[in-house]
């Protein structure tokens, strides 16, 4: 089974999927791969793993942090598939995207980088920085591999980008709920409904909401209208201060999608 097939069957479920986000290298090495055990404990459909950046443009602060911190750990992006390959010899078997930026995957060569991630157990990209029109060459090289390139689209995104996106769409479209960076927000966004509405028009591929949702009962909101809940930033603020925070959190999460 491909990486693309195995990230769509996670939508398969009778209930909305939830994919919390969690720094490679954070605040260690080794927590951060005691945090991916924690958020499968809690029941994480699939994972999305954040590969460190040093300008990470999508990001508020808290993510900016952990990255910083993770960064200055050493962590590169040999080392985000060292520590994805170990995950899998750990037996984590769910579906898993890393998130990251497009030079550092530039810098490794992206065909030699796909490949390498999909031999880890990769099984998708989420690349916020790589536009629809520039993304040929690591699309193809994803496609070659089974793994799944995953597009983002805002609510400032035109009809004719959604529809672009529709088109290319594998696995699930990421639909940012707002206009700004990641970071838990008090309230949902109030024309998140009319967006997944017009996204929905356009495709049956599965989406997945992220951006600001740091509690349940904005999971429970957002998965009234979605086919997955995203969350980062929350969970990353619980990694920085205990490991049973994580739990806690990510437990609270994925009770609010049942």
């Amino acid at each position: 089974m491909t990486g693309t097939e195995r990230i769509r069957n996670a939508f398969s479920k009778d209930r909305p999927a939830f994919m919390p986000y969690t720094v490679l290298g954070y605040p260690t090495r080794q927590a951060s791969l005691e945090t991916v055990q924690i958020l499968v404990q809690a029941g994480a459909d699939l994972l999305e793993l954040g590969i460190p950046f040093s300008d990470p443009l999508a990001d508020g602060p808290t993510i900016q942090a952990a990255t910083q911190k993770s960064l200055e750990n050493g962590t590169t992006l040999k080392d985000c598939l060292a520590m994805t390959r170990e995950l899998r010899q750990q037996g984590i078997d769910t579906p898993a995207l890393l998130m990251g930026y497009v030079n550092p995957m530039l810098a490794y060569g992206l065909e030699q980088f796909v490949a390498d991630a999909a031999a880890a157990g990769v099984d998708g990209l989420i690349v916020p920085d790589l536009p629809p029109e520039e993304a040929g060459e690591l699309e193809s090289a994803c496609i070659a591999h089974g793994l799944a390139l995953v597009f983002l689209l805002a609510p400032t995104s035109t009809p004719e980008r959604i529809k672009q996106v529709a088109k290319k769409a594998q696995g699930f479209i990421y639909l940012v709920s707002l206009t700004g960076v990641t970071g838990a927000r008090n309230t949902l966004s109030s024309g998140l409904s009319d967006f997944v509405a017009r996204v929905r028009e356009q495709t049956d591929t599965p989406l997945a909401v992220g951006f600001g949702i740091g509690a349940g009962e904005q999971a429970r909101a957002v998965a009234k209208l979605a086919d997955g809940v995203i969350v980062g930033s929350a969970l990353v603020k619980q990694a920085a201060e205990s490991m049973e925070n994580v739990r806690v959190l990510a437990t609270e999460l994925r009770e609010a999608l049942r």
